[in-house]
């Protein structure tokens, strides 16, 4: 069986991160009018979009395979559904430039820039939520190694206690040599003992 968890996970980022930078440089070919700007963001977008298609069906994939809950599954859900709301955003800027990129006025332009913006805030929720999968609910972490990994950190956490003890017993025993191995220097006055006023006498 193909592990399309991982599949998805490793097609998540790119895409993701060509599309903002698609729009940033239509932002910037917007502000100076600088044709090269829009080429790069027209060509990152494309390139984008079919990183997207190619997430979205792994991620739909995925989702028949991971074992989960209730509340996994409208977290899953609304990831889902913001998943293909971007692709939709975005698949349907890459037809409309590919149809209109050289023809496009100014404010043409301005409002296909508009809506990337709105694709790029769906985009940042898909993230978001496909975080909270993993980072909360451990979404495709097989049960087994969830218990695994559980077991392992209260034996690193008791190994921490036991290195703090170790750690406190070796500090006391260097005290007690140096103490041990304290010698006055010539001369000095023995060490007398003298009672706080007010002591009975010792019974001897």
């Amino acid at each position: 069986m193909y592990d399309w968890t991982r599949l998805h996970a490793l097609l998540n980022d790119l895409p993701a991160a060509l599309l903002v930078t698609a729009v940033l440089f239509d932002l910037a070919g917007l502000i100076t009018r600088r044709p090269s700007f829009r080429q790069v963001g027209f060509w990152t977008m494309m390139a984008g979009v079919v990183g997207g298609a190619l997430a979205v069906i792994s991620g739909l994939q995925a989702e028949e395979l991971i074992a989960h809950g209730e509340a996994v599954h409208r977290v899953m859900e609304t990831h889902e559904t913001l998943g293909l709301i971007s692709l939709a955003v975005f698949g349907v800027l890459a037809l409309w430039r590919i149809a209109r990129e050289k023809r496009m006025g100014a404010g043409e332009r301005s409002f296909a820039t508009i809506l990337s913006l709105a694709g790029v805030a769906v985009l940042v929720a898909t993230g978001l939520y496909g975080g909270r999968l993993v980072f909360e609910h451990a979404a495709g972490v097989p049960s087994e190694v969830l218990e695994a990994e559980l077991r392992e950190r209260a034996q690193e956490h008791h190994h921490d206690g036991e290195k703090a003890g170790e750690a406190a017993t070796s500090q006391d025993t260097a005290a007690a040599r140096k103490a041990a191995d304290h010698v006055d220097p010539p001369g000095t006055p023995p060490h007398t003992h003298s009672d706080p006023p007010g002591t009975p006498p010792h019974q001897h």
